[in-house]
């Protein structure tokens, strides 16, 4: 018999389609699927017509024209970023020496210790809001810009902690001994080792915290006054109004693009640092 190897023609492997329990795996994605067809894209698809048509349905590109010839519209949404990125900001600056003293912890419960600062998300967000302006009367917290920034840093606090515990309790530690070993100090090792890898946490918490600050209006409500009105109350008024849906939906799809290109942009700085880290 000669031996010879029989070669299967290019195309002819077929990968096998893995199921659990006779079931194909892609079928367990269905119902996220019709939810978020649901909740998702039936409600944006809705806002997009409302944005695009008058009161009558008449396609229009009016709703828009509003926002451009609103006066003050620029100050507000101008005064809804700055107080996103100041919570931002301060949620950040508060976040990460924590987590960094989490990830560091000897102590066999730090899950309990991370516990403690995530129990607040399971309270309903009106609930601790209400809580909090209850505490900024006891402590004479007058200003209301002061009390809006810190209803916010509280209610949105968790969401910048819990990305930065994440991608620093998952960090090679080898890496932080090598950099201790080379006679690097703790300075150094926090700016150049710790700090660079964990900046895909960085740019998720971020995100998770400054996309619903610049939106939101029930803490502007509940802590602020008129002075304190901002880009997510305009939103809300006209929804408010029975013949503002057209223009409240512009606005909205206005915010939505708007925070669409930040996630690009933080898509973006996120994907240059994973290939930079690959190169090296």
């Amino acid at each position: 018999m000669s031996d010879k190897t029989v070669e299967k023609p290019v195309g002819a492997y077929k990968p096998t389609v893995k199921k659990i329990r006779g079931i194909r795996r892609s079928a367990f994605s269905m119902p996220y699927m019709a939810l978020s067809i649901i909740f998702v894209v039936v409600p944006l698809c809705i806002m997009v017509y409302y944005a695009f048509t008058d009161i009558d349905g008449n396609f229009s590109f009016g709703n828009f024209g509003h926002f451009f010839t609103r006066p003050n519209i620029m100050a507000v949404m101008g005064k809804s970023f700055l107080v996103a990125l100041i919570t931002t900001a301060v949620c950040f600056l508060l976040a990460y020496p924590l987590a960094l003293a989490l990830t560091s912890s000897t102590l066999n419960k730090k899950f309990i210790l991370v516990m403690l600062f995530i129990l607040p998300m399971w309270i309903n967000s009106l609930l601790r809001t209400y809580a909090m302006k209850i505490v900024l009367h006891i402590l004479d917290v007058t200003n209301a810009w002061t009390a809006v920034t810190v209803g916010m840093v509280y209610d949105f606090f968790p969401f910048m902690l819990m990305p930065l515990y994440s991608v620093l309790s998952g960090m090679d530690k080898s890496l932080v001994e090598a950099s201790h070993d080379l006679g690097a100090s703790g300075v150094t090792t926090l700016f150049k080792v710790k700090l660079p890898l964990s900046l895909p946490g960085i740019v998720s918490g971020v995100l998770m915290v400054f996309m619903p600050t610049v939106s939101t209006f029930a803490i502007s409500d509940i802590l602020g006054d008129t002075s304190t009105y901002l880009f997510g109350n305009v939103i809300d008024q006209w929804f408010r109004n029975s013949g503002g849906w057209h223009i409240g939906s512009a606005y909205s799809l206005i915010l939505l693009l708007l925070i669409a290109v930040t996630v690009i942009i933080a898509n973006r700085i996120t994907k240059g640092h994973t290939e930079v880290g690959g190169v090296l």
